[in-house]
């Protein structure tokens, strides 16, 4: 224990006597050989007077004169996180109940109490000071963290915000209206952002290409994954003033390598669906790699999935994929979608997707945007009874009469 700290043990714990008159003489015979008795000086904080002092005494009967002064002195008394005795006239039951909803401690007693029920009442408040500038320590230490971390959160808030933002950015602002073609997007990330990611882009008078891909996961790194995505697919070769369109099995090939030369150490992957349709002739090339099957519901009523299988990208650098063609007919519909949408819409014994076959069947009749209405509310329902969340895009192929 050093020298300073010895004194102030060695000495009487201090009485702040808080008042314009001087202390009554029940204080003064109530500190008398236990006290050190202060008047408070004028012109100088009270917060730094009370550092230094026990307990604070504050006669409410001395002060009500002036209440200004009054409130001006609770007040300080309160920014000091100081304990307080007040007396109070026994018959003011209203001051008593109004001092103890002031949130600071304080201790009411008689004005007209004796020396030592006084002296009683000092000792206890002095006992509580420790232990309340302890807690008011740790109380504002306390803030201040909660105040850092909320701080943090809103930044990282605010930062998800523009993430949410760029990454939509990056998908089409418009579906194109190619020939007979039209189409339609359900787009609901589980979160701020999303894994899946969407195009429908006309590449010529008669020709549009659309995708559906999703990378492994939720959050910030399948997101980037996505936007990586957007940026590598390559759907035309442009050679000076002539340009090809590129197959869909060499798209996926040329993505899959171009994800797995970045080694990525999460050993991220996707899957994904890339189709092309002439509208000239109605033929659709497809493509899939690992993705869910889409499925094809024909104006006749049947309902077929396109199978051509097809590797995981990110995984087998040299990954061989294929295109397969089917021919599709005014009335047709063409649903490609992510496996959140498959898994929110199975129900018990049904396989992958069929249970959103189901789905699609049933509201075949509906038109585009109708039907994905429905379908989203399916699968919030779903998704509630299940209390599971999972990133969802749908994109709807309609041919038009």
């Amino acid at each position: 224990m050093d020298q300073q700290t010895y004194i102030r043990a060695a000495t009487k714990p201090t009485v702040l006597w808080v008042g314009r008159t001087p202390a009554p003489v029940n204080l003064t015979r109530a500190v008398e050989g236990r006290f050190c008795l202060h008047a408070r000086q004028p012109g100088q904080r009270l917060d730094w007077q009370l550092d230094r002092a026990a307990v604070a005494v504050l006669s409410l009967e001395a002060s009500l004169a002036d209440p200004h002064a009054l409130h001006s002195l609770l007040h300080e008394i309160t920014l000091a996180h100081a304990v307080t005795v007040v007396m109070v006239p026994s018959q003011d039951t209203a001051a008593r109940e109004a001092l103890g909803g002031l949130g600071n401690p304080i201790v009411c007693v008689d004005a007209a109490a004796p020396p030592e029920e006084l002296a009683i009442t000092l000792h206890t408040a002095a006992s509580l000071q420790p232990a309340f500038r302890s807690l008011q320590s740790e109380l504002s230490a306390a803030r201040h963290i909660s105040a850092s971390v909320a701080s943090s959160f809103e930044e990282l808030d605010e930062e998800m915000r523009l993430a949410s933002r760029l990454q939509r950015d990056f998908l089409p602002r418009r579906l194109p209206v190619v020939g007979a073609a039209r189409f339609d997007v359900l787009f609901r990330p589980a979160g701020w952002v999303s894994g899946d990611i969407y195009d429908v882009a006309r590449l010529d008078e008669t020709h549009v290409g659309f995708y559906v891909i999703d990378a492994v996961g939720h959050g910030m790194p399948a997101a980037l994954l996505t936007m990586f995505i957007k940026r590598a697919i390559q759907t035309k070769r442009i050679s000076g003033n002539s340009y090809e369109i590129i197959h869909p099995h060499e798209s996926m090939a040329r993505l899959n390598t171009d994800i797995c030369s970045q080694e990525l150490p999460s050993c991220q992957f996707c899957t994904g669906v890339y189709c092309v349709l002439n509208t000239a002739d109605m033929m659709l090339s497809y493509t899939r790699a690992g993705h869910p099957e889409p499925v094809l519901l024909r104006a006749d009523g049947s309902v077929s999935v396109l199978n051509q299988p097809g590797g995981l990208m990110g995984i087998i650098a040299d990954e061989e994929y294929a295109t397969s063609r089917v021919e599709l007919a005014p009335g047709d519909r063409l649903v490609l979608y992510s496996d959140g949408a498959s898994d929110a819409l199975r129900g018990d014994g049904e396989s992958n997707g069929e249970g959103l076959r189901r789905v699609l069947t049933e509201l075949a009749d509906q038109d585009r945007e109708q039907m994905l209405q429905e379908l989203m509310a399916r699968i919030g329902q779903h998704q509630i009874a299940r209390a599971e969340k999972d990133d969802i895009t749908v994109v709807v192929l309609d041919l038009e009469h």
